[in-house]
């Protein structure tokens, strides 16, 4: 309890709102969202999912995590990130972007005039695939409806989405990033924008100025729909 009472306070949440724990079941449903309520509330429901995600073990990658990686930042933002999952520094630390990878994202964000905790950060899965692989398709599955509730509680203006794994999960498709990059989409109801990894643009420094480009984009539609 004391390692889940941490955790929340590390990403933001003060007071703490517990559900019963989850049994392992194939039924990944019942950690979907409830509909959308108040701010407080719509908190509350994120700390409970939370807390469900950290006693998860719908799928294996539970069996080797030392931290779950939840999520982090503004339960109102305006603008979400998911990226694909956490990396050995996250699941150390039990939050998302905090390597590398997270240093460059933290600029990034900056570079738009908002801040980390201004923003709400995600990946598609929450534990640490062994080796920073992609997950599989079934730890997607587990994981999706923690994902999805995160979306539908936040209800951001944008979203977007980072790296290929990210994209081609919510997006329903198996083209590459550069095909999907360039146009506006809609997850839930959001729109959503695709942009490469930070930790693409570490590797491939070519990469900076169109994930920029892509940047300046979602900032001026951010400024619109506000």
């Amino acid at each position: 309890m004391a390692e889940l009472l941490d955790y929340l306070r590390a990403i933001g949440f003060e007071d703490l709102y517990l559900s019963q724990p989850a049994e392992r079941t194939n039924r990944v449903e019942e950690v979907e969202a409830s509909p959308l309520r108040g701010a407080e509330e719509r908190q509350r429901e994120l700390e409970a999912l939370a807390a469900r995600a950290t006693g998860c073990t719908l799928c294996p990658l539970s069996e080797h995590r030392n931290k779950v990686a939840f999520g982090a930042g503004d339960p109102n933002a305006d603008l979400m990130f998911i990226g694909e999952g956490p990396g050995a520094e996250e699941d150390r630390q039990g939050l998302p972007f905090v390597g590398r990878a997270g240093e460059l994202l933290t600029k990034i964000i900056q570079a738009i005039d908002l801040t980390r905790e201004k923003v709400y950060i995600a990946n598609i899965v929450k534990c640490r695939p062994p080796g920073n692989r992609d997950p599989q398709p079934e730890e997607v599955a587990a994981c999706r409806p923690y994902l999805e509730a995160q979306i539908d509680n936040i209800q951001p203006k944008v979203i977007v989405l980072l790296g290929k794994v990210a994209a081609q999960t919510l997006l329903g498709t198996d083209y590459t990033l550069g095909r999907m990059r360039g146009q506006w989409y809609h997850v839930r109801g959001i729109e959503t924008r695709v942009t490469y990894h930070p930790a693409a643009l570490l590797r491939n420094a070519s990469f900076k100025r169109p994930t920029w480009e892509d940047m300046q984009i979602i900032r001026d539609r951010l400024q619109e729909l506000s």
